[in-house]
């Protein structure tokens, strides 16, 4: 194993202790490991750490090009690669973080498609009436119930322990990106689907978690994102729809409604308030659909 191989494996230990999502970890371990299978073409052993260059960054981005993937693949590949040579350079291995030095891809500004309240609130009633059979109804709906409810990332619901909740007070303690804790109320519909669940919940000895899957540990985010496009293809005839589509439904909807962004902002853990301000864009793009719709001289 080269040293560049084993600081890896430091990095991504690192990532693990700092309670990184599954899905985090596995991104950066796919993107590094390519990286590394780059630098080491043609039985090449890899540099030292401290011999990694601006160059090799850029040949790396260059073949990547060339496989004609996305802005958004490339971009995430070189923060993941900027996250290690910024590890390397806090451990003494390397004197600068020479990916910063890369400039990443321009990404053409897309707006998230979101489902129409009405519909997302059908979708999730007549998933609790029990539309269609499945094995775990109950647990199926509060997933529902809490992505659309409170807003929640998957990487945030799966995280959840049973201490999370406070029953009494309708609260959830979510812990978010970066280690952040915020308090998230849940609503009154998801109120009901926790009791019933809870009634239904058949965990292992000493399991914690909230979610849980067949065999009675922890559901993880990769599962969520099967039962979410399961029920969106049945009942929506929609098989896109994804558990962030529901989180962006939440905020859109708030808005809608009258909701300050700065609250909508608290609500959802963005750093930045100019995280949250694109969902003033898609609340102003429902608007003209509908005004186009229903003026008569539209």
């Amino acid at each position: 194993m080269s040293e560049l191989e084993r600081q890896l494996e430091r990095f991504l230990g690192e990532l693990r202790r700092e309670n990184a999502s599954p899905h985090t970890l596995r991104a950066y371990r796919t993107d590094l490991v390519q990286f590394l299978e780059y630098l080491s073409r043609g039985e090449l052993e890899p540099p030292a750490p401290d011999r990694l260059d601006t160059l090799l960054v850029r040949e790396w981005m260059g073949e990547l090009y060339r496989r004609r993937l996305s802005p958004v693949t490339l971009r995430r590949k070189l923060a993941a690669l900027r996250s290690f040579c910024r590890f390397l350079v806090r451990e003494g291995l390397a004197e600068a973080n020479v990916a910063r030095l890369v400039r990443s891809p321009r990404v053409p500004a897309t707006l998230p498609r979101v489902m129409e309240a009405e519909r997302t609130n059908d979708l999730i009633d007549r998933l609790g009436r029990g539309e269609p059979e499945r094995p775990f109804p109950e647990r199926d709906r509060l997933i529902f119930e809490l992505l659309y409810g409170a807003g929640l990332r998957v990487s945030e619901l799966v995280g959840l322990d049973l201490a999370d909740v406070d029953r009494r007070q309708r609260w959830l303690r979510v812990h978010g990106k970066g280690r952040k804790e915020r308090q998230v109320p849940f609503t009154s519909k998801a109120a009901e689907a926790l009791e019933r669940y809870l009634a239904a919940r058949r965990a292992g000895p000493g399991e914690q978690a909230l979610l849980v899957n067949h065999r009675g540990t922890r559901l993880s985010d990769r599962s969520v994102r099967r039962i979410v496009k399961f029920y969106a293809s049945v009942l929506a005839g929609d098989p896109s729809l994804h558990p962030h589509s529901l989180r962006h439904a939440f905020a859109t909807h708030l808005l809608a409604d009258g909701a300050d962004l700065r609250a909508i902002q608290e609500l959802l853990g963005h750093a930045r308030l100019s995280t949250t301000q694109k969902y003033t864009q898609l609340s102003l793009t429902e608007l003209l659909r509908v005004y186009d719709k229903a003026h008569p001289k539209a």
